[in-house]
């Protein structure tokens, strides 16, 4: 890769995992926490009506670009099963902070990450676009695992109120680095939303495959389903030292 000058990345799959219970402790909590707040839910009730929730929010999110919030979807499962309460009930505020204190609980680093990183920012300026609904929890996620100090920009979808690929976060991470949109590279392995859409915001995708080479379950709710593989055009890697190589980095 030529005339790179700062390098962009996703977060989830990317530079980080999640254990794979993840998913099923968070649902465990989140039930747990509307249940202790006086909803009289079934666990498996609640589980499919949130999961239905989920799609149709998700499913706008793909026709419109804008970013949804898990308190809407509980408000909607919740409303489903009888229960009429408003996305902003403290009740529910709670329920979405226990809810993600799993998915804190079993982040894990991608081996090699920090040391990448360490790297690159020897020559390079580095920042992270994450598509994520509710940003705390992604900030404190980076902080958990000690992230913060390599990245002179977080960008969260939740904050910037669309999600990748839409052209808007993309645009604040170009405005961010100050560079050309053509000297900035970005790492993600989602096809569509890190790799179109550094595409159609002129940056140089990277497609990460480390996930799906090494058939670890991806983190929930993050990729999206029967995407297509990027043009053979797209450089593609498979660990940080394939990264390094495209750099031309020893």
């Amino acid at each position: 890769m030529q005339n790179i000058k700062a390098i962009g990345f996703d977060l989830f799959n990317t530079l980080i995992t999640m254990e794979f219970q993840a998913l099923k402790d968070a649902l465990t909590r989140l039930t747990s926490s509307l249940r202790e707040n006086g909803f009289a839910i079934e666990h498996n009730d609640f589980v499919e009506a949130h999961s239905e929730a989920v799609l149709d929010f998700l499913e706008q999110t793909k026709r419109d670009g804008k970013e949804s919030h898990n308190r809407f979807w509980i408000s909607t499962a919740l409303a489903k099963l009888g229960h009429e309460v408003p996305p902003d009930n403290p009740h529910i505020s709670t329920a979405v902070d226990t809810y993600f204190s799993a998915f804190i609980q079993h982040a894990k680093l991608i081996p090699g990450t920090k040391e990448m990183l360490t790297t690159l920012r020897q020559n390079y300026r580095i920042g992270l676009l994450s598509n994520f609904t509710h940003p705390p929890a992604a900030n404190q996620i980076i902080a958990e695992l000690d992230l913060e100090p390599f990245f002179e920009v977080v960008l969260i979808s939740g904050d910037l109120g669309y999600r990748k690929p839409h052209l808007s976060v993309f645009e604040a991470l170009i405005d961010h680095f100050g560079v050309e949109k053509e000297e900035i590279a970005f790492v993600g392995d989602d096809p569509e939303a890190d790799v179109a859409g550094a595409l159609g915001a002129g940056l140089q995708p990277v497609w990460t495959t480390y996930v799906r080479d090494n058939n670890i379950i991806p983190a929930p709710g993050v990729v999206g389903k029967g995407e297509k593989n990027p043009d053979s055009k797209v450089p593609r890697i498979s660990d940080w030292e394939d990264l390094l190589s495209l750099l031309d980095i020893e």
